[in-house]
């Protein structure tokens, strides 16, 4: 090709796409304005630009030019096609030419055939995960620097759930956060399988037997015999317990009334003891009671929301719901009559201004609602209800199945706002004893029998999609998350399930049943309670037999690492009159099981 064809070739191919960007400018004339209303540039793209520019004046200075305004694109380019240059401002011409491309580049990003502006593209691909933001970051430097926008790592944190209450202003660089938080989940998914962190029996009362547990967020509390209610905060390694102080006199300690019923949020403690009287603690303020309601009757069964100062009792055939404002005064917001005596109770979370509870009493089911009376959810006549949890939106409670028209022992959803029976789940022949609704994943649900089997119902087709065979003599709690399952037997066993790989991780034998489960990423607080709430032997001064029979407290504690051996240990901050033990590798701490 000689020289004449070669610079027809050339202009014509610059006029078609001189021509082809005036086209493209006509048919994008509003994003050409927003763009120069825009009164902020993304942190940093604008101080590059500024820099682009004063070295671009500098160069056509130095050229013999003055600086000029920026031109569109289209006129630039037809502008150096039909120039022709000295050798001497050649180079500085082209890498003036250079400067103005990455300016472009910055302003649109390429799409395949199309240009689209930075803010379009980030709303684009703030759909993709982990995994395709890497990908797209190898396509180019211009997909790269969109794939590592600071907004973009920030929701993905968020979606993923780490660090939930930060803003994006809170670190400089979210995805080197993302990446540690990886890595930190991933470290403790492997000592929850390898069976790898601290493990601690919190300390008991003496001369007492455990009544019951609950726990919230690390902060457990206890009820005892002999009237105590104990708080622990295993977050802060304080295994040391301050009693909450009750109003019975002192002179007959002896003969105070047992804890029935015992329950924790983050800012309230709430204990129920046999003869009616009901104790409320604000855990901010201090050890003695805020609040102390009467009963007329032995209490069947309280609930605490976790989110509020919300307290339901049951008593006779009446239910009540207390609230406790910020000064510490209680009043009541509802009473309700019902024909049975209660067996279950729960209050429903984010229920807004109103509260909102659900009770078993027998064969029927409540609905509790603080502006309405007491409406029916369910009765079939014969069919006592065996269990109940609530979350936000459902219920879920186990039916036994009685009479001639035998159907099966089954677990029925039903739905708060309809009011309407969902799902019917399962056909077994033992009883449902625990059914965990509130803490499963999204359309999953766990549930315990007493035929030995823990099971995994999936609420869109109604069906079991795992079953597993447990315990020998029942189930009695069971807790699960998105990867595995810590279910507890009436025989003492704590059993911790991969359900992914149908896979037993692990096991922890006490001597009494397992009544309290609770776990969170990093931790799990287990407690074995005794059915006989009497030391059937008079010599308290021997500790192995009162131990044997007092039941039992255990804080597990995953998140030790490496460096977590190189600070003081609780051990070494307990006094030496301290029973407690303390152990980094949970395959030794129990290498004997309890008589």
């Amino acid at each position: 090709m000689d020289d004449h064809s070669l610079e027809e070739f050339r202009r014509c191919w610059q006029e078609e796409l001189a021509q082809a960007q005036a086209l493209r400018k006509r048919r994008r004339p509003e994003a050409a304005e927003r763009r120069a209303r825009r009164p902020e540039v993304a942190p940093g793209r604008g101080e590059q630009a500024s820099g682009y520019l004063a070295l671009a004046q500098g160069l056509l200075e130095g050229a013999g030019r003055p600086p000029a305004t920026r031109a569109p694109r289209a006129d630039r380019q037809d502008a150096a096609s039909r120039s022709r240059s000295p050798p001497a401002r050649e180079g500085g011409e082209q890498l003036v030419d250079q400067l103005i491309r990455d300016l472009n580049e910055m302003d649109d990003v390429p799409f395949f055939d199309i240009q689209l502006p930075y803010e379009l593209a980030i709303n684009i691909f703030q759909y993709l995960n982990r995994k395709e933001l890497g990908r797209c970051a190898q396509v180019s430097k211009t997909w790269k620097v969109i794939a590592e926008d600071e907004v973009l790592w920030y929701r993905l944190c968020q979606r993923e759930g780490h660090l939930p209450e930060s803003s994006i202003s809170d670190y400089s660089c979210w995805k080197l956060i993302f990446q540690e938080c990886r890595a930190k989940e991933h470290m403790l998914r492997t000592n929850w399988k390898n069976r790898k962190g601290a493990v601690s029996e919190l300390e008991h009362v003496p001369d007492a037997v455990l009544c019951d547990v609950h726990s919230h967020d690390g902060v457990v509390i206890a009820g005892y015999t002999s009237g105590d209610v104990r708080v622990w905060d295993t977050r802060t390694w304080d295994y040391v317990a301050p009693f909450l102080e009750s109003e019975y006199e002192e002179d007959e300690s002896g003969m105070q009334p047992y804890v029935s019923f015992v329950r924790i949020n983050s800012s309230l403690a709430v204990a129920a003891y046999e003869d009616g009287f009901l104790n409320i603690w604000d855990l901010r303020t201090g050890k003695y009671p805020i609040h102390r309601f009467e009963h007329d009757a032995r209490i069947q069964a309280i609930a605490l929301s976790r989110e509020d100062a919300t307290v339901a009792t049951a008593s006779a055939f009446d239910v009540v719901m207390l609230y406790t404002n910020e000064e510490g005064y209680g009043q009541i917001t509802a009473e309700f009559e019902v024909q049975k005596l209660v067996d279950y109770l729960e209050i429903v979370p984010n229920t807004g201004r109103y509260p909102v509870a659900v009770a078993t009493a027998g064969d029927l089911v409540y609905l509790l609602k603080a502006e309405d009376s007491a409406r029916t959810l369910h009765y079939v006549y014969g069919q006592p209800v065996t269990c109940l949890d609530v979350s936000a939106n459902q219920v879920a409670f186990g039916v036994k199945s009685l009479g001639w028209v035998y159907e099966g022992n089954k677990i029925l959803v039903y739905s708060l706002e309809a009011e309407r029976c969902l799902s019917k789940l399962g056909n077994s022949l033992g009883d449902f004893t625990c059914v965990n609704l509130r803490d499963s994943p999204p359309n999953l649900m766990v549930s315990g029998n007493m035929d030995r089997r823990v099971r995994i119902h999936d609420l869109r087709t109604d069906k079991i999609a795992l079953s597993l065979s447990a315990h020998q003599l029942g189930v009695s709690a069971v807790q699960m998350d998105d990867w595995k399952i810590v279910s507890g037997g009436e025989e003492g066993l704590v059993s911790v399930w991969d359900y992914r790989m149908n896979q037993k991780l692990w096991e922890v034998h006490s001597r009494h049943p397992v009544r309290h489960i609770s776990f969170n990423n990093h931790s799990l607080i287990t407690a074995n309670v005794p059915y006989e709430r009497v030391v059937r032997n008079a010599d308290l001064d021997n500790f192995a037999t009162h131990e044997r029979h007092r039941g039992l407290i255990h804080a597990y504690e995953f998140a030790v690492d490496q460096l977590a051996f190189q600070s003081p240990l609780p051990m070494c901050r307990s006094s030496s009159d301290t029973t407690a033990g303390y152990n980094h590798d949970l395959a030794l701490a129990f290498s004997n099981d309890r008589i």
